[in-house]
């Protein structure tokens, strides 16, 4: 254990190590060109491959200047040949901007491609200008979210033609007219992973019900790294129980928390590039995104408080409550200390950023991976029983 560091909850009675995962949505200044852009965060994945991270989550969408990619399907298949082990997850598809067919089709697909490292991550898709752009802004998305995920999972439990028609679900699936089973016609895709793969649910609002529901259909939360830490915990609490209304244990192993980290070898750098410089990636993406939640107005995961004034969520507020930033050792503390506030996560998300400075950006994913995770499992193991001295 770090010295001075407490065991966090859960740590004794054979705490499982905890992972090391990455999150990228991925968020670029405007005037940066696309091809550029779009080759450095596939360079950030190989190199999390190389570095044993567990898994990789790319967000889409389809229109924001800033978020270069469009398609999580199309850009994580580029990735499949140039990793070896880890993970390629959808940060997420989101499930309200294409029929359910096209989606479970190509999820099926890429996870055939993929040989079972592929992780479905999944959600609403909260952009307003997408949903604009697709002429769904006024509709109800979550209502298109849930029907969307109940036929995607019919879809790959069912045998053709199908002939899915669920009660009040607005899509109807069949092959059942043009069905030639001996030529393979009206014939989907399941998955490579029995009977599906890891389905995992971003997390964003504090107290969220959907995190319920995932625990009861066995869906995997991320929280976001967009809310305050306080708001974690009851994202743990209604996850364990959906499990417990499924008649499950919650396992603390499924719950993933993504965080903004950055890790240098002096505590001087570490602050300087994470929240000092004008040029910080860091600070050009919580600009980005407090803009954005305060358009939306879903800022209240910024706030200490659901009434509190919105003059306080301030830019310094931020940098100062999101961003984990420091040496090591540093770095390693404060994943304890989040552990400790939030709950007995199985899974610490980086979050990554631009590559502002390419050699910082690497540097501080290999000290993320060789030095920081190494202090926090340490800390998590608990020490084995000392023998008793003398006879019996």
């Amino acid at each position: 254990m770090i010295a001075g560091t407490r065991a966090p909850r859960g740590a004794r009675g054979g705490t499982k190590a905890m992972r090391l995962g990455y999150f990228t949505m991925p968020l670029h200044p405007l005037h940066r060109d696309p091809a550029q852009t779009l080759q450095e965060d596939r360079e950030a994945i190989i190199l999390a491959d190389r570095l044993g991270f567990h898994d990789a989550f790319v967000g889409e969408h389809l229109t924001d200047r800033a978020e270069n990619v469009t398609n999580s399907f199309i850009f994580l298949a580029s990735l499949i040949s140039e990793t070896r082990s880890i993970k390629l997850a959808t940060g997420t598809s989101n499930l309200t901007q294409a029929h359910p067919v096209v989606i479970a089709a190509h999820a099926a697909m890429f996870d055939h491609l993929a040989k079972g490292r592929f992780v479905f991550g999944v959600s609403v898709g909260a952009l307003s200008s997408d949903a604009e752009a697709l002429g769904i802004l006024n509709e109800d998305k979550n209502r298109i979210f849930a029907d969307t995920i109940d036929v995607i999972l019919q879809i790959w439990a069912r045998d053709p033609p199908y002939e899915i028609e669920l009660p009040g679900n607005r899509w109807k699936v069949t092959t059942a007219k043009t069905y030639v089973p001996e030529i393979g016609r009206g014939v989907m895709y399941r998955p490579y992973q029995k009977p599906r793969p890891e389905i995992v649910g971003t997390v964003v609002a504090p107290y969220s019900k959907g995190v319920i529901a995932m625990g009861e259909r066995d869906f995997h939360p991320l929280s976001a790294n967009f809310l305050l830490p306080h708001w974690l915990p009851s994202h743990w609490a209604n996850y364990a129980e959906g499990k417990r209304r499924a008649g499950k244990t919650p396992d603390p192993a499924d719950w993933r928390v993504a965080r903004t980290i950055f890790v240098a070898d002096d505590a001087k750098t570490a602050r300087r590039y994470a929240l000092e410089d004008p040029a910080s990636p860091y600070r050009f993406y919580w600009t980005q995104l407090r803009t954005k939640m305060m358009l939306a107005k879903r800022h209240v995961i910024f706030k200490l408080r659901e009434d509190e004034d919105d003059r306080e969520v301030t830019l310094e507020r931020l940098l100062d409550q999101l961003v984990i930033c420091g040496t090591p050792a540093r770095v390693a503390e404060r994943i304890l200390a989040l552990r400790e506030q939030a709950g007995p996560f199985g899974e610490i998300v980086y979050a990554g950023m631009d590559w502002v400075d390419p050699a910082l950006a690497r540097r501080s994913m290999e000290l993320m991976a060789t030095e920081v995770m190494p202090r926090v499992n340490r800390a998590l193991t608990p020490s084995p029983a000392l023998p008793l001295e003398g006879g019996g």
